[in-house]
């Protein structure tokens, strides 16, 4: 591998993408190439350094790729204190204000009407109860009665069915602690259950904007990929309904952005230390072990997401292998040379400590109210198999922990899942362009006069709520995806591998999960990455910012694509949330054969 393939993997040098900027850019002083907030940007998305610009590149070994991508890897004459240095972001304050903004917008959007329908919807009807009965005994406690009784009790406050005989819940405990939250706060209705997801919808904007400015140093490309979310009708729908999946992929981006801060950090710490070096360069050596705090605060993200649904694990293993990479190729670049591998030690060690460790300690951590009980389901039976190797090593509480595991486990891939079938059931294949919907709710065959029905004679009205992407943005971002892939491997981007690599881990796992009865919704977690990866590829499209007429062409084209995005969205919005509509104007909105 060539050296300017190194600088490339490691993101040094000017970006391979002819208009995106470089992944960092020769800092204007030392205070700026120290300096490590989360919100490194650069202030344009469109300008690039032109400075150090060979008269001609040289060849890497994948440039017939890189010609696919009409891309390069140019060598660069900055020094290595220079490619390795972050600099500091010029416009934080614009930063926040934007990043304020748009979460709020999102936030009010999905708070109007979170109360209605006021029922039970979905798979409501397993976590809000569920939380209710965590919040009352510390574990999931059983519903006596006929499910449709139950639920129209619960959906007025009347909790009287619940019993202390343990229902298996089989999925851990934090998502339930949340939903509990709203219902501490709010009381044991539709707002109270909804209330955690909505917090959690809008601080998805939020983190997605912040990831999306660090990755690609420009505020607008962040705001943008927030924006995409906020009117994402699959973020929409998730974030108004009480089920795990949108903690998940709120825990899975916080996780991800800290650890692409860790980059930044480990470099500008690398970049420190040579500064004062002859050369500025390792010269040979390995370097210092270096204290990582993004790493640790990614493994509480990790934990916490792996405590919510077990398959957060794929994007935790994904990322650790992204960490030593990165870490290996940085100390390579600041002149370590072969003992660059030391770096498999020296930062491969504490990360396994930060990223796994933590996440299990985490983890465990999350059982502590169903430790603290003694009738959650599989609680007692430590004491009841004293024999057990486990048990007698480990202790009752530890066994019954482990107990639950390996039951809980044993449903997720046994024959049941295997076989299970769902009128709504979707094909992983057909996520990413949405392909499939899931019907969230829907009240049928409303007749003409009622509740302001005006359908035909002949006719009847309805309302639903359908979790499905907002269709022109799911597409486009599909597009995107495939973009970056072709990016990620010709120019060697670490960017886009970032956006590639997060979309396939949490969604790859499940084309061969083995499974009969998988739902669209579950792709709530890749939604956030494709909307980076679109907003960076519009950044292409807008091109450099003092380029005249190529710039005011390109601002027109991603202007007309955001703005049909927001309209895609306003015309979807009565069926994510039960607005009364005929059976033609539900129609119109029925694009694909599979939504209906």
């Amino acid at each position: 591998m060539s050296k300017e393939d190194v600088d490339a993997l490691s993101g040094s040098g000017e970006s391979p993408l002819p208009w995106l900027p470089a992944a960092q850019d020769p800092p204007h002083s030392r205070v700026e190439a120290l300096d490590t907030d989360v919100s490194i940007v650069d202030p344009d998305l469109a300008d690039v350094a032109t400075s150090h610009r060979p008269a001609r590149a040289r060849r890497s070994p994948l440039a017939w790729f890189s010609r696919l991508a009409f891309a390069s890897n140019p060598p660069t004459s900055a020094s290595r204190f220079e490619r390795l240095s972050q600099t500091a972001p010029t416009d934080r304050v614009i930063g926040w204000v934007v990043t304020i903004v748009i979460t709020a917008v999102a936030f009010f959007l999905r708070w109007y009407r979170l109360g209605e329908p006021n029922t039970l919807m979905f798979d409501e009807t397993y976590y809000a109860k569920d939380a209710w009965s965590v919040l009352q005994y510390g574990y999931e406690g059983s519903w006596t009665g006929e499910t449709a009784d139950v639920n129209a009790q619960v959906a007025n406050g009347d909790w009287s069915a619940l019993s202390t005989n343990a229902e298996w819940a089989v999925h851990p405990p934090v998502g339930k602690f949340l939903i509990a939250m709203g219902e501490k706060l709010f009381g044991l209705n539709a707002f109270g259950w909804r209330f955690a997801a909505l917090v959690f919808g809008a601080l998805l904007v939020f983190l997605t904007i912040r990831l999306g400015r660090r990755l690609s140093r420009s505020t607008l490309i962040g705001a943008l990929a927030g924006l995409f979310v906020a009117v994402d009708g699959m973020s929409f729908v998730m974030s108004r309904i009480a089920l795990l999946d949108i903690f998940q992929a709120v825990f899975i981006v916080a996780a991800v952005a800290c650890v692409v801060a860790d980059r930044d950090y480990f470099r500008n710490r690398l970049a420190a230390i040579i500064a004062d070096q002859p050369g500025q360069t390792l010269d040979g050596k390995a370097g210092p072990f270096v204290f990582r705090p993004w790493l640790v605060l990614a493994g509480v993200m990790f934990g916490l997401g792996c405590a919510t649904k077990w398959n957060t694990l794929f994007a935790l293993a994904v990322f650790g292998v992204f960490v030593v990479i990165w870490s290996v190729m940085a100390r390579h670049l600041a002149g370590a040379g072969p003992r660059a591998w030391w770096g498999l030690l020296k930062d491969g060690g504490p990360a396994f400590v930060g990223l796994v460790v933590v996440s299990a300690v985490i983890y465990l951590l999350s059982w502590i109210p169903w430790l603290a009980s003694s009738g959650g389901y599989d609680r007692q039976w430590g004491s009841q198999h004293p024999e057990d190797w486990v048990t007698s090593h480990f202790g009752v509480d530890l066994s019954s922990l482990w107990r639950w595991h390996v039951d809980t486990y044993g449903f997720h891939t046994g024959e049941q899942m295997a076989t299970a079938t769902h009128s709504y059931a979707s094909n992983p294949w057909g996520w990413p362009i949405a392909l499939r919907t899931t019907g969230i709710y829907a009240l049928n065959d409303i007749k003409p006069g009622d509740q302001g029905c005006a359908a035909a004679s002949d006719s009847t009205c309805l309302e639903v709520v359908t979790a499905i992407g907002t269709p022109l943005l799911w597409w486009l971002a599909a597009l995107a995806l495939v973009i970056g892939i072709v990016w990620a491997l010709a120019g060697l981007d670490w960017r886009f591998g970032v956006v590639v690599m997060a979309t396939f881990a949490t969604w790859i796992p499940w084309l061969f999960a083995g499974r009969g009865a998988m739902f669209t919704f579950y792709s709530i977690t890749m939604i956030p990455f494709m909307a980076i990866g679109l907003a960076m590829v519009l950044g292409v499209i807008l091109g450099p910012a003092r380029s005249g007429p190529r710039r005011q062409s390109g601002a027109v084209i991603v202007a007309t694509i955001v703005a049909l995005i927001v309209l895609n969205f306003a015309f979807m919005y009565p069926v994510y949330t039960a607005e009364l509509l005929t059976r033609q104007q539900w129609s119109w909105r029925m694009w694909l054969q599979g939504w209906i």
